[in-house]
This record gives C-alpha cells, structure tokens and sequence, in this order.
C-alpha cells in the first residue's frame, strides 16, 4: 500500500486502509485516510504492508529507521514492535502521559477500556520519584495497570508492573 509522510504522520489513501485500521486498529481514520504515527508506520513497513514516499521518492528501511531515531522516537517504536509481535492492540497513551496504552489479546479499542498504560524510558534514564509517583497515580485514577519498558543499549526491552498497595 503506498503510504506518504509529511511532517511527522504517514497518511495512506486507498480503500484497503481503513481495513487496517478497523480489522487491525493501526492508526485512525481522518475524512477517508488513514494516519499513522511514524512508530506505526515503521512496524507495518517492517512487516511489507506499506510503502512509504516523501514526496515522489520511495524511501528504504535504513531512511525510516534514522527518521524515527532523529526524532528519538526508536527506544518507542521497539517496544511498540515487541508489543504487537505479542499481539496486543497498541494505541497512543498522550492523553494519560504515558506512550502506549495497550488492550489485552483478544480486546480491541470498540470492546472496551484499554489494560495497560505503557511508560518508556532508557536504563540510563534517571526518574525523578515525584514522576514516578504521577505514573502510577494517574494509571491507578483510570483504572489500568502501570507497565515501565525499560530498553537498554542493546535494545532489549524488561517490563515492570507497577501497582499502587493500600498498606
């Protein structure tokens, strides 16, 4: 599927793309296209599903790739990746200020409220325990459980599941 980026979204016309977006839940559909983050955008092009063009040029993989760690947006994209290889529906989390919110295996965004709030962060990422406190606050406030993705160096991912305890 031919796909076109502009600024930072990926934007596909054709009538197959709504198909991912309903069937699959891949980005969200804006008067008839469909418009995807660049993290989607570089997982669906790793699986050749879409083609991606800057204007009339067709970009490679190593193009995307360094576009998503130029907006340092790669640490994302590998736990974006590892979550939907797991098959979970992974969703944006802006508005919880977290990266990810993520729907169990079988639930989707129609079904009901997403499980999870994903946070990424590196191992070299020094947290402030204030924000931490707000991750966990605002993921206990809205009902969903905390998972921190750590990604190391080397690019592996560890998850931590953070729950608020009454003592």
């Amino acid at each position: 599927m031919h796909a076109v980026l502009s600024n930072d979204l990926v934007t596909i016309i054709n009538p197959k793309a709504e198909k991912l977006n309903k069937k699959s839940y891949y980005g969200r559909m804006v008067n008839g296209k469909l418009e995807l983050s660049l993290i989607e955008a570089l997982y669906l092009f790793s699986k050749d599903k879409i083609t991606i063009f800057d204007e009339e040029k067709e970009l490679s993989g190593e193009e995307i790739t360094n576009l998503v760690q130029e907006k340092k947006l790669y640490g994302k994209y590998l736990v974006y990746q590892d979550m939907r290889n797991r098959g979970y529906v992974v969703k944006t989390g802006f508005k919880y200020g977290s990266e990810f919110r993520v729907y169990e295996r079988g639930k989707t965004p129609g079904d009901g409220h997403s499980d999870y709030l994903v946070k990424v962060i590196s191992e070299n990422y020094n947290l402030n325990i204030l924000d931490f406190s707000s991750y966990v606050r605002v993921a206990h406030g809205v009902n969903k459980k905390l998972l921190m993705a750590v990604v190391d160096e080397e690019g592996d991912i560890t998850y931590y599941n953070v729950e608020w305890i009454r003592p």
